[in-house]
């Protein structure tokens, strides 16, 4: 399937970087691929379908002078990822910034660890975990051929995973299989291309107010109400999608393989119940 085209301007390649940025039709991807257009990228969401939402992100995109396109793929069909990064590729002639956000639940959320079905486990790791290692693989490929022939450019790669990350639990457990081994490979790959000028990083977001997780929206908010989020809100899209601007415009140029949470700073460890003011 081709390549589609908002109606933004036409601008000269050379004055705007590319950011590509899977499952950008909603939620934090959307919030991503708009951000980025703000802080001068051209924008190509890569996603499953062409809907409303994703009508909305490139149009939204269009406002900020970006020249957005859509990708119709699945990350998840590795032995079709050649094909996918051709079409991203050929959709703006280069990609200076992956986002790494498509990612998936299991259709029961919340199960039991001793309940997990292998079809639950593979579900979710062949989109967050395998089809994106391979998706990243074969972009990666790409963007060192271009550093080869110059000239030099910020190049990045930016991984979302969750808060979850390292975190023992005993619901859902494949979702946090999946998002901290995608923390070791956003290390892997920093060791990879560094040497290339392409930069990578890693953020964890805490709860947002998105679809995927609008039934966790309850508990966090009594647990906000009893003090403990030291930024006492849920997150939004946004917050995740300005981090990952502010990355990309290459402002943390001796930084790679590290990770930013973007949770209110409910990850910090302690020890003493938050006092209710």
């Amino acid at each position: 399937m081709e390549a589609t085209e908002s109606t933004s301007s036409r601008r000269d390649p050379g004055h705007r970087p590319v950011a590509a940025v899977t499952g950008g039709r909603r939620g934090i991807g959307q919030a991503c691929a708009i951000s980025l257009a703000e802080a001068g990228f051209d924008v190509v969401i890569v996603d499953l379908e062409e809907d409303a939402g994703a009508t909305q992100t490139l149009a939204n995109a269009a406002e900020h002078g970006a020249r957005a396109r859509m990708v119709v793929g699945n990350i998840a069909e590795i032995d079709h990822r050649a094909d996918l990064v051709d079409r991203l590729y050929q959709a703006l002639g280069t990609v200076d910034c992956l986002v790494n956000n498509a990612g998936v639940l299991s259709g029961t959320r919340g199960q039991d660890l001793l309940n997990v079905t292998p079809a639950d486990f593979d579900h979710v790791m062949s989109v967050n975990l395998r089809g994106t290692f391979f998706f990243t693989q074969e972009v990666a490929r790409r963007m060192v051929g271009e550093a080869a022939k110059g000239p030099p450019a910020e190049r990045s790669i930016i991984t979302i995973s969750s808060g979850a990350v390292g975190r023992a639990r005993t619901d859902s457990p494949e979702y946090a299989f999946s998002k901290s081994c995608l923390a070791l490979m956003s290390q892997m790959f920093a060791l990879r291309l560094g040497k290339h000028g392409i930069r990578t990083y890693e953020i964890r977001p805490g709860i947002n107010r998105t679809e995927m997780s609008r039934d966790a929206w309850g508990m966090y908010e009594e647990l906000i109400a009893e003090g403990r989020f030291p930024i006492p809100r849920l997150g939004v899209p946004e917050d995740v999608g300005k981090t990952v601007a502010s990355l990309a415009t290459g402002g943390l140029a001796y930084c790679t393989g590290g990770h930013v949470y973007v949770d209110g700073g409910f990850h910090i460890p302690t020890s003493v119940r938050p006092r209710r003011n």
